[in-house]
């Protein structure tokens, strides 16, 4: 379960002084349950993914996932969360199995645990075409599904997706909404960023929607289609956060 109440993070800049990037975000993700994070970019929903992912102090406020304070317990978060951020980094001169292996020991798996639950990722992504192959010579889409394998190594209960299918083509993107879709079914709890309103239609059982580091609405996608009188959901998004001049403004900054 992730519980995050009046999360807030602010960065201090020499021209513009004291910035609030994250503004009392206070939400509730249930396991089984996707919640998607929709915003702008700049709008602060990276920034509260990382604060969840212990990889940025709250300013104030607090979260508590799988039941540990991501202050206080952050090497228990750690161990009960996966995080697959927006950018994808690999080692080039390893083989997908190596670079999935090495986050296994980093998690302290032992050799036979790894090699299990590599075979089994493999097999749910699709990965067996590739797996020895070094990923320098991968595509985008193999350099994905290989990120979120070693992401999800040691089978956390605790999934945080920032953007996963940026930048794939149709099949490789479908082939990751069903396997976001069946973490769910499997009892997983789920955070998913997205600017794809058809992903946020597929697979979202809650949607916050993120602007200026606030969070101005949540709900189901038929009860938000309901409150803003829209059926498209891209429609809803803009009314949400103000309308386009107020999207534009925001872009902007």
């Amino acid at each position: 379960m992730i519980e995050a109440h009046n999360l807030t993070k602010t960065f201090k800049d020499k021209k513009r002084g004291v910035i609030t990037a994250v503004d009392q975000v206070s939400f509730t993700c249930r396991p089984g349950q996707i919640y998607g994070l929709l915003g702008a970019n700049g709008a602060g929903k990276t920034t509260t993914l990382r604060m969840l992912a212990t990889l940025l102090a709250p300013t104030s406020g607090s979260a508590r996932l799988a039941g540990f304070d991501v202050t206080a317990d952050a090497n228990r978060v750690r161990a009960n969360v996966g995080f697959l951020g927006a950018s994808t980094a690999l080692y080039g001169r390893l083989t997908a199995r190596e670079m999935i292996a090495y986050f296994g020991q980093l998690n302290g798996m032992s050799d036979a645990a790894i090699r299990a639950r590599i075979q089994v990722l493999s097999a749910e992504l699709d990965m067996a075409e590739f797996l020895d192959r070094r990923c320098d010579k991968f595509s985008t889409g193999m350099k994905q599904k290989t990120s979120i394998a070693r992401t999800l190594i040691h089978d956390p209960a605790v999934m945080i997706f920032d953007e996963p299918t940026l930048g794939l083509d149709v099949m490789t993107a479908r082939a990751i909404v069903a396997f976001v879709r069946e973490c769910r079914n499997r009892g997983k709890t789920v955070i998913y960023s997205t600017h794809i309103m058809s992903e946020v239609e597929k697979l979202c059982d809650q949607v916050g929607i993120i602007h200026g580091g606030r969070l101005v609405a949540e709900g189901t996608v038929p009860e938000l289609r309901a409150r803003f009188g829209e059926q498209d959901m891209e429609e809803v998004f803009v009314k949400a956060v103000g309308g386009e001049a107020a999207l534009a403004a925001a872009l902007k900054n």
